[in-house]
């Protein structure tokens, strides 16, 4: 067998592994006992991953409607009609009539490419990334209190902090690998704080642990950073030299109670005044957080950004901020420019000076008015002006959080799909242009860490399937672009002229050292592990004023909180997932025992209302009810009950059309009538 080493392609941490391949298919895969980020280690998802692109679902022709029917036919008349049909919608209705939506999963060559399509060749900024766990959230707090999105640190550096908090995210059940460094650098003498309303298995291992009420973690950070000033731990030295805007930031918290947070987040006030004195007295403290749609407000991560400002906890080794990605390039497809407001490399569109810098590079001139988003594409399809969808390795039927994707979706003059296998998205496509997959071909991805590796060919596709960014290029010549790329390295090399952080990126550099962590530039080809190390100028970080939440009580009659656990149940649904026998079979075998799907209820309430597990139970809100199998553990907090975002049912019926993001929604749980 050939040994190839590569990257895992499965979710954000960017594991190196070998894959095995043999009589030109890939058969197995092992992990890589040097690379920093897994030192040997990986989780079922990788030692499988190998699965997937064996897969016999795949597709291996285009597909074109016909008579309402998908048909296979050739390259060459697929794109063509593409193409044809975009010129007449963009003739017809302008550029932003047509939208372009990619995923988290796809390679950094690709969705710069689909940007570039979509700006530079069509004339519209209607570009987004995603459709499920994660939003914009932690993009914009980062840019508005640090300058740069992304997690500051290595995941080696866990080994140096002394104090490690982990907030709203099960590690074990999500990212594995992660949580693996987290509970050794706890045997090795860190203190584990966990935040967050599950009990999940990190959670059993914390030193301290403060469970909360979901949505109030805004108000349990203000707590923490009031006990802090009460005591006068404060880092003075680092603030009065590197930050800005603190007197603001004081004054609203100096408006904080201890004992009225403690009450609002239902977590004892000692617990609040031990957890701020143990994370104020590391020398280094690290937060890990999710950026999962269902806990990240915009609040709760400036609250986060300020909680490190106030004690100096960032710029050093073992402390930081991580901003936590299950996707293995959500950080590269935002370095990348898909999203609506902002051009690679995070200028925002509205910019004039930032805009010629890229039109010079690209000779053509781009929109400055922000474009749609996923949350406008499918839901009212921006309010009806959009009449064409591209889709990159994108599934919202399967994992949109929000509103009915199958419903938007019919009302599409024109959708595009690029995908490995038959979507639930491609049954509603008027053209499937099959994509090859992990280990075929060689393109790079940017992990949770700032990463950007290879990875690498292991074999040659099989007929049919052509790159992503391949059919991206053929699309846009047939246009009229004049884009010249020969292969996915000149699109890098491209990439390192425009994105300012990827300047001394090339694939020649990358092949070496197991990548690259940006800001990697001319000046420094060897980029850096750490976000900061000199403060990045003098005032450079910007505390943001959050003002005391509102915590609204619970009317009496319907005393539970809802909760839909996005994030937590994303591999579920995955469609990779569903495309290998073994992973599978290991990410559904709750279904097992719920194969209707279940919403979670911690044993107290249970016993309280006579419920048991497995008994059908109604979720009544005051507009509308719901009915589902009970799941009782107590992994979830008294008081609340979770719902897996895959129950559709539920969703649609309490929270109706429009749903998604953090809503706080209650309701009372009954038994369901025999």
């Amino acid at each position: 067998m050939a040994q190839t080493l590569t990257t895992c392609t499965f979710c954000g941490v960017g594991c190196g592994l070998y894959l095995e391949s043999s009589d030109g298919r890939v058969v197995g895969a092992y992990p890589s006992l040097s690379h920093p980020a897994n030192s040997g280690r990986l989780c079922v998802r990788g030692w499988h991953v190998h699965e997937v692109c064996s897969s016999p679902d795949r597709l291996r022709s285009p597909l074109l409607r016909r008579n309402g029917t998908l048909e296979e036919v050739g390259w060459d008349e697929a794109l063509g009609f593409v193409a044809d049909k975009l010129m007449r919608i963009r003739a017809r209705d302008g550029p932003d009539a047509l939208a372009f939506l990619n995923s988290p999963r796809c390679a950094n060559e690709e969705s710069y490419l689909l940007q570039k399509l979509a700006r530079a060749a069509i004339g519209t900024n209607n570009v987004d990334h995603g459709s499920g766990v994660y939003c914009h959230n932690s993009i914009n707090v980062l840019l508005e209190t640090l300058g740069l999105p992304a997690t500051t640190n290595s995941i080696s550096d866990l080994a140096n902090s002394e104090v490690i908090v982990v907030d709203g995210v099960d590690l074990a059940r999500r990212l594995p690998v992660i949580a693996g460094a987290v509970l050794r650098a706890k045997l090795s003498g860190a203190k584990l704080i966990v935040i967050g309303s599950r009990y999940h298995r990190i959670a059993r291992s914390a030193d301290l642990f403060l469970q909360v009420l979901p949505g109030t973690e805004a108000m349990l950070y203000g707590a923490l950073a009031k006990a802090i000033v009460d005591r006068g731990l404060m880092n003075h030295s680092f603030i009065h030299k590197h930050c800005r805007d603190y007197e603001s930031f004081l004054a609203h918290i100096r408006l904080y109670d201890v004992f009225e947070a403690a009450e609002s987040c239902g977590v004892s006030p000692d617990l609040i005044e031990e957890a701020a004195q143990v994370y104020a007295g590391a020398r280094c403290a690290a937060v890990l957080y999710s950026t999962g749609i269902e806990s990240r407000t915009r609040d709760s991560i400036r609250a986060i950004v300020n909680l490190a400002l106030l004690t100096g906890n960032l710029g050093k080794r073992g402390a930081g901020i991580f901003a936590l990605t299950e996707h293995n390039n959500l950080q590269g497809v935002c370095d990348m420019g898909v999203l609506p407001d902002r051009l690679p490399g995070y200028r925002p569109v509205g910019d004039a000076r930032a805009r010629a810098e890229v039109e010079a590079l690209w000779k053509t001139t781009i929109p400055s008015s922000p474009g749609f988003g996923a949350r406008s594409m499918l839901t009212d399809r921006g309010d009806g002006s959009l009449k064409a969808l591209w889709l990159c390795r994108c599934d919202p039927f399967s994992t949109a959080f929000f509103g009915d994707p199958a419903n938007s979706l019919r009302h599409f003059e024109l959708i595009v799909v690029q995908h490995l296998f038959m979507t639930g998205t491609a049954e509603y496509a008027h053209v499937v242009l099959p994509t090859t997959s992990f280990g075929e071909e060689r393109v790079s991805f940017t992990s949770t860490e700032r990463r950007i590796q290879l990875a690498e060919r292991a074999v040659a596709p099989p007929p049919g399937p052509l790159p992503a960014w391949e059919q991206l290029v053929r699309v846009a010549r047939l246009l009229g672009a004049d884009w010249s790329y020969r292969s996915s390295a000149e699109v890098m090399d491209e990439i390192g002229a425009v994105v300012p952080f990827y300047s001394g990126v090339n694939y020649r550099n990358l092949g070496s050292h197991y990548g690259r962590q940006w800001p990697c530039t001319k000046e420094q080809p060897l980029g850096t592990s750490l976000l900061f190390g000199n403060h990045n100028g003098n005032h450079a970080f910007r505390f943001a004023a959050v003002a005391k939440p509102t915590i609204i009580p619970p009317p009496p009659e319907f005393p539970l909180i809802l909760v839909f656990g996005q994030s937590l149940y994303y591999w579920n649904q995955s469609v990779l997932i569903q495309h290998s026998e073994t992973l599978r079979r290991e990410h559904r075998i709750l279904l097992l025992d719920y194969p209707q799907g279940f919403v979670e209820i911690n044993p107290a309430d249970a016993q309280a209302l006579g419920i048991h597990d497995g008994q059908k139970v109604r979720l009544v809100s005051p507009d509308a009810a719901a009915v589902s199998t009970a799941r009782v553990t107590d992994e979830v907090r008294r008081g609340t009950v979770c719902v897996p975002y895959f129950v559709r049912e539920v969703e649609r019926q309490i929270l109706g059309s429009v749903a998604g993001g953090a809503a706080l929604v209650w309701i009372r749980l009954e038994k369901e009538a025999a």
